[in-house]
Order: C-alpha cells, then sequence, then structure tokens
C-alpha cells in the first residue's frame, strides 16, 4: 500500500520537473510515508525523520500511519515542515510546490485516500492500483483500524479507469493493492465481480492480486484463477498455524480452513504459489503452539514467509494480555522461521526447473535479463535491451543463489 502511495507522490514531482533522489542524498526535500504496523516500524520512521531534520533548509514532509497515531507527539519535533494525515496524503504535492513558489496553497483536491494519479513507467514495469483502504476486523494485535480507519472501497468505475490509464501508458503488469481487499463492496459491486469486470479488459496484460484474508476465499475466487490473464500466486495471510493463537488473535477463520482453501486452489493449479505473514510471539505462544506454526508452514509449503515478531501496539486487545513473550524468544522463534521459510522457498522454486514461466522483463543490463514469472518469482536469462518491458517465455533450467534465490532459463 505505502510503496503505491509512495511511487504516486513521486510520479506527481517527476511529471511536474523535480528529480527525485536517493534518500541518502542531499535534496531540497524529505517526504517520509511512514508505516506503524509494528514497533520495527516506528523506530524506522522515526530514524528517517530524523535523519531528514539534520538537513540544513530542507522541506521535511511526514505523513502515513505514524502520523495518525502519534501526531500530538510529532507536533512538538521541531524541524518537520507539514505533517499530513493519511487522508489527506494526496495533496502533498501542492502543497510543496506552493511552498517553494512562495504561494498559500489553493488545493481543489479533497481528502480522498484515492486520488492518486498514475505512476510514471521509470519507476515501475508493474502498476500497482489502490482498490479499497481501512478495515473493520479488528484483529486483537493490529493497529491499521485505529490509523486507517474503518473500511472503504474505490468506484468501481474509477478502478478501471485507472488501470486502462496505467496500461495506455504502457504498463503489462496489474497488480490490486488495499488494506482489506476481501471485504471491498461499491454500491453492490463485491470483489469477484469487480476482478471480472477488470478482466473484461482487453489487451496483452495480466493481472496481479497483492494479498486478501482467508475467510474471504471461496469457489468464485478459486474459479477466477483459472482466466489466463490472472496470475498464479497470491499472498494469504496466515499468521499462525495455531487454532488456539489464531482465535486469540480474533482471526476469523481456522488452520484446517486455511488449509483447504489452499488444497482447493493447487487441485485446479498445481504450481500455484502461496505466500504469507507469521506473526511468532504472539502472547500466549507456547513453544508447543509455535511448533503448530512450524509444521503448518511446511505442510503448505510456502514460495515465501514474511516473519514479524509480535509488536506491543497500545489501544488493542492484545496489549492488555498479561502473559506477554519475552523479547529474546521472539528473536530465537523468529530466526527458526526464516531458517524453514528458506528452506521451503528452495523447495517451491526447484519444483518450477523444466518448466516454462512467462516473465516481464525489467531489468536489462550487460546482456542479463530480470524479471518476474506469472508465480511471481524471479527470472535471469540472457537478453538484450529489445526485451525490457515485454513478456518472454522462459525455461527454468537451475536455481542460483543461496538466500536470494532466483531462476535461471533460457528463452524461448
Amino acid at each position: 500500500m505505502n510503496q503505491y502511495e509512495s511511487d504516486s507522490l513521486a510520479s506527481d514531482f517527476i511529471k511536474a520537473g523535480y528529480t527525485v533522489v536517493p534518500f541518502d542524498e542531499k535534496a531540497d526535500v524529505y517526504i517520509i510515508n511512514t508505516c506503524t504496523v509494528t514497533n520495527k516500524s516506528d523506530r524506522k520512521s522515526r530514524n528517517s525523520i530524523n535523519k531528514a531534520r539534520k538537513q540544513d533548509d530542507a522541506v521535511v514532509v511526514v505523513t502515513g500511519c505514524y502520523v495518525d497515531s502519534t501526531k500530538q507527539d510529532l507536533e512538538a519535533n521541531t524541524g518537520i515542515t507539514f505533517l499530513i494525515e493519511n487522508k489527506r496524503k494526496n495533496q502533498i504535492f501542492q502543497m510543496v510546490d506552493a511552498y517553494f513558489n512562495g504561494e498559500l496553497t489553493h488545493d481543489n483536491r479533497k481528502d480522498d485516500v484515492f486520488d492518486f494519479h498514475t505512476t510514471d513507467r521509470g519507476l515501475r514495469t508493474r502498476a500497482t492500483i489502490k482498490i479499497q483502504d481501512g478495515c473493520d476486523s479488528f484483529c486483537s494485535y493490529c493497529i491499521i483500524p485505529y490509523v486507517r480507519g474503518g473500511g472503504i472501497s474505490r468506484p468501481n468505475d474509477d478502478i478501471i479507469s485507472s488501470i486502462k490509464n496505467h496500461l495506455d501508458e504502457g504498463f503489462k503488469e496489474i497488480v490490486l493493492t488495499g488494506i482489506n481487499m476481501s471485504c471491498y463492496d461499491y454500491n453492490g459491486v463485491n470483489f469477484i465481480q469487480l476482478i471480472k469486470s477488470i478482466l473484461d479488459i482487453e489487451g496483452d496484460w495480466r493481472l496481479r492480486i497483492s494479498s486478501l484474508e482467508p475467510d474471504m476465499m471461496g469457489d468464485e475466487i478459486v474459479e477466477l484463477f483459472k482466466h489466463p490473464r490472472m496470475t498464479p500466486h497470491l499472498h494469504l495471510c496466515l499468521q499462525s498455524g495455531s487454532e488456539k493463537i489464531l482465535k486469540d488473535m480474533k482471526r476469523t477463520y481456522t488452520f484446517s480452513q486455511y488449509k483447504s482453501i489452499i488444497e482447493k486452489i493447487r487441485r485446479v493449479i498445481p504450481n500455484f504459489n502461496v505466500t504469507t505473514d507469521l506473526i511468532v510471539g504472539f502472547p500466549t505462544e507456547s513453544e508447543e503452539l509455535f511448533e503448530k506454526s512450524l509444521l503448518a508452514c511446511k505442510e503448505i509449503g510456502f514460495g515465501h514467509i514474511h516473519t514479524f515478531k509480535y509488536s506491543k501496539r497500545e489501544g488493542t486487545k492484545a496489549a492488555e494480555i498479561k502473559n506477554q513473550v519475552e523479547e529474546k524468544i521472539k528473536t530465537k522463534r523468529s530466526e527458526i522461521v526464516r531458517d524453514v521459510a528458506l528452506e521451503l522457498k528452495k523447495q517451491y522454486r526447484e519444483s518450477l526447473i523444466g518448466l516454462t514461466q512467462r516473465v516481464l522483463v525489467e531489468k536489462v543490463k550487460d546482456g542479463i535479463c530480470s524479471g518476474f514469472g506469472e508465480n511471481y518469482v524471479p527470472v535471469i536469462f540472457h537478453g538484450d535491451s529489445s526485451m525490457y518491458n515485454k513478456f518472454v517465455n522462459v525455461k527454468i533450467i537451475e536455481l542460483e543463489g543461496d538466500k536470494e534465490i532466483s531462476l535461471k532459463g533460457e528463452a524461448q
């Protein structure tokens, strides 16, 4: 979500003649789009803010969820030029541009979490489209509903129009994003109906769904993945393999239900790539319950696991639980999961050897093309600059790398 919004904001500046530079370089304005999902996210946000504040005469803009959760504290922080809540994030370019021109900001754009412009093609070959924001689930560990607000869906006509604009700009892959996309519902148009209308858009392109919640996965969504434009990959959040922990987290599914969903998908598409999030060290997670998560990961055979140490977020139900897990135990469990995740990633990618991936080439350097196949796996092969932003069928020959594992192949 933040990547999509950051890319759109950067594009606004690029189109107006500004030059976007790496954050470590000297700049006239620094924009920090923050996250507050974990304590680690908060630390990163604070470090970036402090680094920007040390730059003489620079305009410092801080926005995102960390602002919504700690705005009062940040207002006492000297050196920050603008503090922008999520609902006004779309207005950042106008505010900064007016500031540099010595003008007052007269922005006719309303507060709108969806009002972001088309991403500049120079930033990505995949275009991310935001279709939903906010969440009504209130999982016991999660701060997002408090800082992003309740669920809200973008008008379906706006989504279709935005996708068409991006395809006209030359993008070949569309990625849908949102906080809880499964709950999309705009004037009676639900998530399944939206996807069907998107897939009707003509052209040589493909669609990727970034992340869904398991409780909303039914037979209809499984059928959708048979469509030739749909990519056989889904980030389906598990969070824990323990039924007790899932209940304590106030997740609305069981592991057995989750596993059944994956089995149903893989009966239709055997090499379907499932990636996930896993939280370790949730309050009340014993060694026995942690082992259940490890076993669950192995049973599913995830292509990738994002591992998070539980972070106590004040105001959430989980923060009130007295039986908190020690930090050193969380760290140890996180390391164990990462080792398991690496082995599972290797096993999954080995299963693709001998098969063909349709690769969207994102980079060409020294005769080597790199990009992602339809299963959302990195692929490298010999090629030339004419292949950039093109689909190329690549037969997978072998794996390359120990931790950052890529598939190596030959263009067909």
